[in-house]
């Protein structure tokens, strides 16, 4: 890269502060033995902001989100916040970040590596060199859509309404990056509703072939209800390549997906906002599946590897640098060939480390793949 880029740091609550302290230890690396320098600047999210600041996400953290090449995201939450009203919920943060920066496309790998594939819950064989990409729409639908909320009836009881609301435009834009990514990959598209039984459904289904027929027809498309979709996921996991979903049963099938692989602690993700026309900027947010896991937070033993992962796919998708991702992720495959483990992943005849000595073995492993 020609100039520094910049990247703000958001460790957030739970485990994501320590499985973010290893992802800065390679960010330094990067910048001393590869050239590759990032300006850091760093921002209090979650549980955290709401502590020292009064709310989920400063104004001033988000104008600092924007102007960043790339937000790097730990987790958010915890029973100190289980309480709080609605809007001063930590994860209230993580969805802000994701409106306000227009975060429309999530992508969720869940690749099983060689090493780690007798640890899934599934049987070994359906899972040995599974690598299926989940394009999550993140900024439409139920978790959005208005009406929303709770209403105190006349009988003394309640109703609670959510709204499930996509228009043309966001199927069309979730939809074409689906396609460009199965460009690049096995040239297959599964796209998962509920048309049965929804008119949004109805919809996402007749627009996606709509983009497929005008945009993308030497690409393999298949219409999947999300149910199915699950099921066939612990059925065959390896009929899929990309799928592409909205923001409700994305979130579900990306946790069925993240499963097959072993553990949620080696599910990277990013979230995508739309290029601007004029910069060629495009706001992105990486963070780690696995949440903040409040019962191990502080021990010392939480799986930094899909923190890491989500550092190398922000070398990817942000800053074009795939050469570096691709060393990255060799890294941590070597490290897991090797049988070093964390807790969650730990398997007979491995060797269980913290996360501190994790990150100290993928820098080893960096050092000689550079070397």
């Amino acid at each position: 890269m020609s100039a520094n880029k910049s990247l703000l740091i958001l460790p957030g609550d739970g485990i994501g502060p320590e499985v973010m302290d290893q992802v800065v230890r390679i960010v330094d690396w990067f910048g001393k033995e590869r050239a590759l320098k990032f300006d850091l600047d760093d921002g209090l999210v979650g549980g955290a902001a709401l502590d020292a600041e009064g709310a989920p996400l400063s104004d001033e953290t988000l104008v600092k989100a924007e102007k960043a090449d790339a937000v790097l995201f730990g987790a958010v939450g915890g029973p100190k916040w289980d309480k709080n009203p609605f809007d001063m919920k930590p994860e209230r943060g993580l969805l802000r970040l994701r409106k306000d920066l227009g975060l429309f496309a999530n992508l969720r790998p869940a690749i099983c590596f060689e090493a780690l594939a007798s640890a899934s819950s599934l049987k070994q064989e359906l899972v040995a060199g599974l690598d299926i990409m989940i394009v999550r729409e993140l900024t439409g639908g139920v978790y959005f859509g208005e009406p929303r909320g709770i209403k105190v009836l006349s009988d003394n009881t309640r109703r609670g309404v959510d709204t499930q609301l996509y228009t043309t435009p966001e199927i069309h834009r979730i939809t074409r990056v689906a396609f460009e990514l199965a460009l690049k990959r096995r040239q297959l598209v599964h796209s998962a509703e509920k048309s049965n039984v929804m008119h949004t459904g109805m919809l996402w289904r007749e627009e996606v072939a709509k983009v497929h027929e005008a945009e993308f027809k030497e690409i393999a498309l298949r219409h999947i209800l999300a149910d199915n979709c699950a099921m066939q996921l612990v059925r065959a996991p390896k009929q899929f390549d990309v799928i592409v979903t909205d923001n409700l049963f994305g979130d579900i099938l990306s946790d069925v997906a993240a499963m097959l692989t072993g553990s949620l602690g080696m599910l990277p993700s990013a979230s995508l906002g739309e290029e601007d026309p004029a910069t060629g900027k495009r706001n992105a947010l990486y963070e780690p599946v696995h949440g903040s896991a409040p019962d191990i937070a502080g021990h010392g033993v939480a799986n930094p590897l899909a923190c890491v992962m989500s550092f190398a796919m922000a070398l990817r998708y942000s800053f074009e640098q795939d050469d570096e991702a691709d060393m990255l992720e060799g890294a941590v495959a070597r490290v897991l060939a090797g049988g070093m483990r964390t807790a969650d992943i730990m398997q007979e005849n491995g060797s269980q480390v913290s996360t501190a000595v994790m990150g100290d073995a993928i820098l080893q492993e960096l050092e000689g793949i550079a070397g």
